[in-house]
């Protein structure tokens, strides 16, 4: 029994009802102007509904009445946009007239359930009104056990009609083919620049972070006061550099409109990681060659990235070893290769991201960056060293 009332206290019920309802009160309005030519509101609703904005007006007024959320609520399935095709201005007119004829029919039935539950009432007191719906005798007292049948009626009719509407408004009013899939294509670039945006703060905040840790416990370990204010001074710098990345970040995320004070870091700037690398005790031999100025912006960008989480991982699991890098410009590719000596303990630990089903987000995220720009990415054991190979055409994905 809760279950059947439940809809009855709820607000879009009656809502819905009053929605049923507008169109009575607007084909009312018309007849007691006219005195007739009923076909003419249903010719003129036909004519409005090919107005582009029509469906807007529409849509916006089903959302606020049908919609247990309101007009913000954009899961509803009802669109809120101008006709763009003649397939949707026909939708539209189509709901104006079966809108019409809802409401016409919710008139009718609010009346005449209404007045049965009036006639059934008067008729238990004494005898039928002289302008009853329904001639009943009059003088039985229990007529009024029958009044809550009508009323009952009414209110499962209202409750009917009303998702009867909403249901036709998804249908006609509801998004089309084109709109979902632009809908789908914008849900999609905002997903991945989330995900652009995680790799981001994982690349940067996480090279920063693995800096200072490994400076600060190689010295506390050196006991130097020279070393530890070199260590001090590359803790500083980097951590510079990640708050530079965490502001831009930021700026972007808020939508704030504004141009953060730095770009993002491109393998122009590979000088200051390799510095920061060194800086944390590692003996690195970077070599680079071709014309590194000259790489696409993208390309270069996601270079820099694959290379930060590359020495990352080198100062995370190895420590201060002994570290070879190529960065290379050559037969329009983009070549990456780090590598460094395999450490007691460190193969295990960062074997379980080597493979396509490990669980390493810095090694996945450099592939996927890899696979984003059509090039490929190589990270594993080899002869003794742990190596992260990676490939980028400089012409994007083929």
């Amino acid at each position: 029994m809760l279950r059947l009332l439940r809809p009855l206290g709820r607000r879009v019920t009656w809502t819905r009802w009053l929605h049923l309802f507008i169109g009575t009160f607007v084909f009312g309005i018309w007849l007691f102007i006219s005195e007739g030519d009923l076909y003419i509101p249903v010719i003129a609703l036909g004519l409005l509904g090919f107005l582009p904005a029509m469906r807007m007006v529409e849509g916006l007024q089903a959302r606020v009445l049908l919609s247990p959320h309101g007009y913000k609520d954009d899961a509803s399935g009802i669109a809120v946009t101008s006709s763009a095709t003649w397939a949707d201005r026909w939708r539209t007119v189509l709901w104006l007239e079966l809108r019409l004829g809802l409401g016409l029919l919710t008139g009718r039935i609010t009346v005449v359930l209404l007045g049965l539950a009036t006639d059934l009432a008067s008729a238990a007191g004494g005898g039928p009104a002289p302008d009853s719906l329904v001639p009943l005798p009059g003088g039985h007292w229990w007529y009024a056990l029958l009044v809550p049948l009508p009323v009952a009626l009414l209110l499962a009719a209202v409750v009917g009609l009303g998702e009867l509407m909403t249901l036709l408004a998804r249908r006609l009013l509801g998004p089309s083919a084109d709109e979902r899939l632009a809908a789908l294509e914008e849900r999609t670039e905002q997903l991945l620049e989330r995900n652009r945006i995680a790799r981001e703060l994982h690349d940067s905040i996480g090279h920063a972070l693995t800096v200072a840790v490994v400076q600060a416990g190689a010295a506390r370990a050196a006991g130097s006061p020279e070393f530890t204010e070199r260590a001090l001074a590359a803790i500083e710098e980097t951590g510079r550099a990640a708050l530079e990345d965490l502001e831009r970040v930021l700026l972007v995320l808020r939508e704030s409109g504004q141009r953060p004070a730095g770009g993002r870091p491109t393998l122009a700037d590979a000088d200051r990681l390799l510095e920061s690398a060194r800086a944390s005790g590692a003996a690195l031999d970077a070599e680079l060659s071709g014309p590194l100025a000259q790489v696409p912006g993208p390309v270069s960008r996601e270079g820099y990235r694959i290379v930060q989480e590359a020495l990352t991982n080198v100062l995370r699991h190895a420590g201060p070893v002994p570290t070879r890098v190529r960065i290379a410009v050559a037969a329009g590719r983009l070549e990456l290769d780090v590598r460094n000596p395999i450490t007691e303990g460190a193969a295990a630990v960062r074997g379980n991201g080597a493979r396509g089903g490990g669980n390493g987000s810095g090694l996945r995220g450099i592939r996927e960056r890899a696979a984003l720009l059509g090039g490929e990415a190589v990270a594993g054991p080899h002869g003794g060293e742990w190596r992260v190979t990676v490939g980028l055409p400089l012409d994007g994905p083929r």
